[in-house]
């Protein structure tokens, strides 16, 4: 096996200060400021970001940044607004789906289309905040609001309430409630389960281009088994029986209506003979008349754009998009003032941007690259369009793999892609609705994350979060100690091209290190890539291990036949590809061979369990954090996407938990409602009735993602599993 490795031994640098775990989950944080929710004003005036506190890192605040003189104030100061009061059970869900589970104060916003004001969600209530300072309380309820928005128009705020769409009128002050079918089973106005934790999509209404009607979604769970989670916390256990749509069973059921902006009237959109679908995306027209709906087939091999008569709601297919194994979903989709439509495919073998017309299409973009899609974050593709230049921008891996860059196209000449963005980076960006400005985040192994104002050419005009790493940044007392990442490539048995990423201590000659080999290895997931990995592997590698990943098949951003191999085969290819990582370092003349630790969380946490059940003595040791370890647990739409229909005996890991000899340390949060903490139950019985010895914590009141205490009561808990079992342990 190759390796594009160059590393030089040298003597180890003069003490610097020494990272700790405590410090790294301190206030505040060593990336330095970390914006959350970057946008641009609509005349461009502002950038306004989430800002978190220096005293409290969980804590956020929206600021505005002036994007002439760069000057920054707190628009809304979460501490002196927020009530304090608890949210509800169904807003807490929706923060986990959104990874933002255990952020205190603003977690989300929205201007206003006149760029006044801004409307903000504190502690379950809305309020409408000025540029002025002032701050309007829209509601003062018992209930929680949520999926709130301001129409496109501006002359109303919708949220839902006990399961309802209600719209506030913003001139008046009078509440409407638009719909009346939520009670029981049925929810209006806000997305299932399903949307919002497998297919990104957050709300369930949409306004219409001058609030002439809004688009509603209605979902039924008569027919979503009951399941009762239990969330055992530190006080005691709660239980909720919670619909739970787990593979193989029924999901919810599905209407979209079009209703008046008084809730008068509605009309009911034709989605199609069958009800057992999903409905992925829902877009106006620039003109109102057309609302575009895409459709996916439950088995997910086939998408469907569907245009529908908002005034009829009869509708008919526009396009299709099929394959043998699944379609990604995405959010390249435009419905441009010309009438045509701007649509991102894989049907080629990588994502790339079409132009649809009158049943033609035109490729806008080609060749042995993809538009960048990151489910952990936001799929990056189509950032935004210039009409009156007609031109495209996205973000690619055009010029390098592990690199996302800012391009743009013209749409009606299309020719070479253009790169506006600096390459050693990693780059994702937003724009103002005209296509005029760009707001770039980017990143780089040796810079935090960086946010700065550019024009339509990539011309940075200021910056808006420069993040310098001087000698008054957090991470400044580290920068003696942080070392280099090297990245390079290994060849599997079969001709796969697998990237790495690996960091080293000076390495001195003759002396062998540990590896603390840390794994993902699902889907619509990069992790290789040029961008700022944090403290976290600098501190391991501070402590004499040698850090390492590597992205198997099933990895995004290498196009869909990279992918494809995990289809109706999870727990096969990507664990042999992890396998050839190892055996790959074992080679090296500077690692200890016996002392290759794996560790990973959610799938990574499932794929530990099936590299040890794999491969016995390859690892010294693995940790499995908030493992799925029986695929029947988890929901319809991810589980089915990739395996079909249950059983799953083969994907699991509990059939051969007695293959497992290695040391193993599980850990899980006992409140997870994302993967179940009865995911490690169960493997523990299995591992107990086998007669396999391991370790296990277990986190009262943590959901999938862990507050900050937790997450250094892990880490610790990890470090000395991992100095008893690999790093001190005695030679085999």
């Amino acid at each position: 096996m190759l390796a594009a490795l160059a590393l030089t031994f040298v003597v180890a640098p003069a003490a610097a200060e020494q990272l700790t775990l405590e410090r790294i989950f301190a206030s505040p944080s060593l990336d330095g400021p970390a914006p959350r929710k970057v946008r641009l004003s609509p005349d461009g005036s502002l950038a306004t970001l989430l800002r978190n506190r220096p005293d409290d890192r969980d804590r956020y605040d929206l600021w505005g940044i002036d994007t002439k003189t760069g000057q920054a104030r707190m628009l809304v100061d979460s501490a002196k607004i927020g009530s304090g009061g608890e949210i509800s059970e169904a807003e807490k869900m929706r923060r986990e789906r959104a990874r933002v589970g255990g952020t205190k104060g603003i977690v989300d916003y929205e201007w206003a289309p006149d760029g006044k004001s801004v409307l903000v969600p504190i502690d379950g209530d809305l309020y409408l905040a000025g540029l002025d300072g002032k701050v309007r309380r829209l509601t003062d309820t018992p209930q929680s609001e949520i999926d709130a928005h301001v129409s496109r128009g501006g002359h109303y705020v919708s949220f839902v309430r006990d399961q309802n769409l209600f719209a506030n009128d913003l001139a008046t002050g009078a509440e409407r409630q638009l719909t009346k079918d939520g009670s029981g089973t049925i929810t209006c106005g806000t997305a299932e389960f399903v949307a919002q934790e497998e297919m990104d999509r957050f709300t369930g209404h949409w306004w219409a281009p001058g609030d002439k009607a809004v688009a509603v979604e209605c979902y039924d769970e008569a027919q979503v088994k009951i399941v009762t989670r239990a969330a055992i916390g530190t006080d005691g256990t709660r239980t909720f029986e919670q619909r739970y749509p787990a593979a193989g069973t029924p999901n919810v059921a599905v209407s979209l209506y079009v209703v008046a902006p008084d809730g008068g009237s509605r009309v009911k959109v034709d989605l199609g003979p069958s009800a057992d679908i999903y409905l992925a995306r829902v877009n106006w027209a620039p003109d109102g008349r057309t609302l575009y709906v895409q459709r996916l087939s439950r088995d997910q091999k086939t998408l469907d754009l569907l245009a529908a008569d908002p005034a009829t709601g009869a509708s008919h297919v526009l396009l299709s998009e099929t394959s043998p194994t699944w379609v990604n979903l995405n959010y390249d989709f435009r419905a441009l003032r010309d009438g045509s439509l701007i649509w991102g495919s894989e049907r080629s073998g990588s994502k790339h941007l079409y132009r649809f017309v009158s049943g033609k299409w035109t490729q806008l973009t080609h060749g042995d690259w993809t538009l960048e899609t990151d489910a952990q974050s936001h799929p990056t593709g189509l950032i935004g369009v210039d009409e009156k230049s007609h031109r495209l921008f996205f973000a690619a891996n055009k010029d390098d793999l592990l690199e996302s860059q800012v391009y743009a196209v013209d749409y009606l000449h299309p020719g070479e892609p253009r790169r506006l963005t600096e390459r050693g980076y990693w780059n994702e960006a937003e724009m103002d609705g005209a296509g005029t400005r760009l707001l770039v985040t980017r990143s780089s192994p040796t810079q935090p994350s960086q946010v700065y104002l550019a024009d339509a050419a990539g011309k940075r005009i200021a910056w808006i979060a420069e993040n310098k790493l001087d000698a008054s940044h957090p991470y400044a007392p580290y920068l003696a100690m942080h070392r280099p990442v090297t990245y390079g490539t290994i060849q599997t048995a079969d001709g796969a091209t697998l990237h790495y990423e690996m960091i080293t201590p000076p390495l001195e000659p003759g002396k062998h290190y540990p590896v603390f080999f840390e794994h993902y290895g699902g889907p619509h997931l990069q992790q290789v890539k040029r961008s700022w990995m944090g403290a976290l592997p600098q501190y391991w590698v501070s402590k004499g291990w040698i850090y390492f990943a590597i992205d198997n098949r099933g990895s995004a951003n290498r196009g869909h036949a990279f992918e494809a191999p995990l289809y109706h085969a999870m727990g096969g290819v990507e664990v042999a590809d992890q396998a050839a990582g190892a055996r790959w370092l074992q080679t090296q003349p500077f690692v200890d061979p016996k002392r290759i630790a794996t560790f990973g969380w959610s799938y990574g946490g499932y794929m530990t369990l099936k590299m040890l059940q794999a491969n016995p003595g390859l690892y010294a040791a693995g940790i499995a954090g908030a493992p799925v370890t029986k695929w029947e647990f988890y929901d319809t739409a991810y589980t089915e996407r990739y395996l079909g229909m249950p059983p799953y005996t083969a994907s699991d890991t509990i059939a051969d938990a007695a293959k497992i000899s290695d040391p193993l340390l599980m850990l899980h949060g006992m409140a997870d409602d994302n993967v179940v903490f009865e995911n490690s139950t169960v493997m523990y019985g299995a591992l107990q009735q086998a007669g396999a010895r391991f370790e296990m914590m277990a986190y009262p009141g943590q959901t999938h993602g862990f507050n900050t205490r937790a997450s250094l009561h892990r880490w610790k808990t990890i470090e000395d599993f991992l100095d008893r079992r690999v790093k001190n342990a005695p030679d085999k």
